[in-house]
Formats: structure tokens, sequence, C-alpha cells
């Protein structure tokens, strides 16, 4: 994989319509807009209010190009346009829109925390350059960012060759929420590129202030460890009675001893997967007297793109065979519960050489090989789709962020408008860099 980006200096006439569009980006109203769309919730499967909202301001700013994309009652998508003059690619710039967490107490405590922290509610403030507020940096932030893009664009009368789109989808989280349809897991996304968005490039706006060319994918597990009914008033040692949370306690920690392992094996490109044990279930919390049957374990491993889902599932298999070996006397099993492979794009496309010249511009520095990345986003599957994507973005947690919301992941909700300004700007070029072209100089 290149670590040099190919050089290719825009014209003096691109120049200045990057100039032009980058004096049009405004801090204080990329802020206000932000802080609307933390106001409003949108947890995933329930975005309706938030995209139709972002769809009714795009309509206001792009001059009558956008519209908001129904899925079902409670979801949809929203898609802004401004086009071109033709003979030219379409460039999707695009974010999820979800939420990971509700911002309600009864739902989220105690599993997210002690307390509902600010970045962690549905409520946005600004205390200076820092937003806060529940999903502030992701996804919110990244909603503005590019809307404020096609303002500037706009505003600026840049001559666009090709199209522009601008999309926000639904489901983006790594998630299943059975209530609302099941929906999540690029849900959203999918939609929107089968119903009429079919771009011929595609930047995705997500943390981390780097350009990559690949995403990982995930894989669910769930291992289910089986013993018998009890009841806190036998004997310990009682014939025909066996613990499934004790054994399941000794095969969590063989799991996460192996994980690893996995890591290190599994690690190539711009990717190392991570994996985590996420969740347990066992037993009636209301009847603490009778010791569950079965206790489940929640894996999520995630999936290099030069690996397959069913080869991370017979990895998984191997291990967990060696594990049995070891401790024969614990009777488990497991299932795949969720499999999203992974996604690439040559890094050599033109998408990905011109966000890393984007991204030098405004960095004065050479791009090189970014951190290994381990976070899953849709620009997998819409690499999967074929669409060549490119992403790039923003440090998430800001330099300067408070102690106080350091710890743990939280609401993903604190983040500076200098580092959006930034990355908007690298963005720009991007846009500029493609969309002034007639599509045989891209290699269309």
């Amino acid at each position: 994989m290149p670590s040099e980006t190919r050089q290719l200096p825009l014209t003096a006439e691109r120049e200045q319509w990057y100039a032009a569009a980058c004096a049009r980006l405004d801090a204080e109203r990329l802020k206000r807009l932000l802080i609307e769309l933390i106001d409003i919730p949108s947890p995933t499967g329930a975005e309706r209010a938030a995209s139709e909202f972002v769809a009714a301001r795009m309509r206001e700013r792009l001059g009558g190009r956008a519209c908001y994309q129904p899925i079902s009652p409670d979801t949809g998508n929203a898609v802004g346009e401004i086009r071109g003059s033709g003979n030219g690619a379409t460039l999707l710039l695009y974010a999820p829109i979800d939420t990971h967490l509700e911002g309600d107490p009864v739902r989220d405590l105690p599993w997210a925390g002690p307390v509902m922290r600010a970045d962690m509610i549905a409520k946005g403030y600004a205390e200076g350059d820092l937003v806060i507020g529940l999903g502030a940096a992701n996804p919110k932030a990244m909603v503005a960012t590019l809307i404020e893009i096609a303002n500037a664009l706009k505003e600026a009368e840049v001559p666009l060759t090709g199209d522009l789109q601008v999309g926000f989808a639904g489901g983006g989280m790594p998630v299943n929420i059975a209530e609302r349809r099941n929906y999540g897991m690029s849900d959203g996304v999918y939609h929107l590129l089968t119903r009429g968005v079919a771009p011929d490039f595609a930047i995705i706006m997500k943390p981390v202030p780097r350009v990559y060319c690949e995403e990982p994918g995930m894989c669910w597990f769930k291992v289910v460890v089986r013993g018998t009914l009890g009841y806190a008033g036998i004997a310990r040692g009682t014939p025909g009675y066996r613990a499934s949370i004790v054994p399941a306690a000794r095969l969590i920690e063989e799991i996460e001893a192996w994980i690893p392992t996995y890591t290190a094996l599994s690690t190539a490109g711009e990717i190392a997967p991570e994996g985590h044990l996420a969740a347990v279930r066992a037993g009636w919390p209301e009847k603490p007297a009778f010791p569950s049957a079965i206790t489940e374990i929640y894996v999520d491993l995630r999936c290099n793109p030069r690996t397959s889902p069913a080869a991370v599932k017979a990895q998984f298999a191997a291990a967990l065979g060696a594990i049995r070996a070891r401790h024969p006397e614990i009777d488990f099993d497991f299932e795949m519960i969720g499999a999203c492979p992974g996604g690439m794009t040559d890094p050599a496309n033109w998408i990905i050489q011109s966000a890393r010249r984007g991204w030098e511009r405004v960095h004065q520095r050479a791009h090189g090989d970014p951190p290994k990345l381990g976070g899953q986003t849709d620009g997998a599957l819409i690499r999967r789709l074929g669409i060549p994507c490119a992403r790039i973005g923003f440090p998430s947690p800001p330099k300067r962020c408070p102690a106080e919301f350091r710890e743990g992941l939280g609401g993903m909700g604190v983040v500076s408008i200098a580092d959006l300004v930034k990355t908007a700007r690298a963005i720009i070029y991007a846009v500029v860099d493609t969309l002034t072209r007639p599509r045989n100089e891209l290699g269309l």
C-alpha cells in the first residue's frame, strides 16, 4: 500500500475556487447548526425528526434540491444535491445521523455510567470553541460540517462540472435495535445507495484526523454456557446441579486472553481489528434465589477486510475448541449473530489520492501511513457496494476536552469547531479537485 501521495497541484483557477469556498466557511453558523442538531434526539431506528430537519435545512440553503427519504414511520434519510454543468463525476459526502445512546437515563443507565453526563444528553451548548452534548462529535458534527461545506460551495458559486450529493442515513451505529425493526448495522446507508443515490466516489467523515482507504467489518458471537436451574438453599456439590455463571466467568477470562492473539494475526494494511466482550446475560434479577441454567456471553470481533466473516467464525471456533480441551468441565456452545465484512478502496484510486492532497494542503505535511484503525463505519458497506470511498476525520476527543468527558467513550459528545473547520477545508479541496474535472480525468 503506497504511503506517498501522488501530487497534482490545483490550477490557478481551481486555487481561486478553493480559496473562495474556504472563505465562505462560517464557524458560527456551523456551531449554531450543530447545537440545533444535538437538540433533536436521533437514536438508532428513530432518526426521522433529525433527518427531516436536515432535509429542510438543505432545501433552504441549497436551492431546493434536497429531500427526506422515508424508510419507516420512525426513520429515514436526508439527501441534498448541487448539480454540476455535466460530464463530471458524482461525489457523495456522507455521514450517519444516529447516536449510540438514547439520551434517556431510563434506557442508558447504569450501562453508560453512574450518571448522565452532559455529553450524554441531547441538549447542546457551547463553551468557547467547544460544543458539548450527545453525539456532538459523532455523528452530529459530521452532519453539520458537511452541510456547511455544501453551503460554502454554493455561496462561493464554484462552477462544478460534476454533481455534489450530501447524504445522511440512520442505522449507522453497530447495533441491532429489536424494538425498531432490528435497525442498525448500516441499514440506512444501504437503503440510501439502492434508492437513487449512486455516486462515482464517496467521502465519509468520521473521527480520526487522517485519510483511510479501508475499514474493518465486525462479527458478533453469542457464547452460551449451560448448567441447570439451581436454588440458593441447596448445598454446593449437590448431585445433578451444575452452575452456569461461575464457569462463564472462567470462559470470559479465556476468551479475553485469546483476543490479543487474534488482533495480532489479523492486523494488515491500515487495520488492526480489536475484539471485546461486551455483554453478559443470565437469570432473573428479581429471583436471585434461583441461579440461572444459562449464561450468555456476547463478543464483538472486528474483521479485517482481507478476512471474511466466515473465516473469523472459523478462527473463533478454533479458539473455543482449544478452550474446551483445557476446560472439559464447562458445557458451552456458540453462534454467530451478526456479520458485516470490511471494505477496501484501492489506495491509488482518484478519491483517496485527492483526499490525501486535501489533508496535506491543510496540515502542511506529508500524510504517510495512518495509525492502524479498528472502528467500523458505514464506509465499509459503501466500499462493498463498489463505490470508491475515502474516510477523513478530525480529533475526537479534541485536545482541549475537559477531563470529566475523557473517561471512557461517553456520549461521543465533545468537539472543537476549529477542528471541524480544518477538516472542512480538506474536504473542500477534494470536492474542487474532483468535481471541476471531466470524467475522463478521474479514471472514469
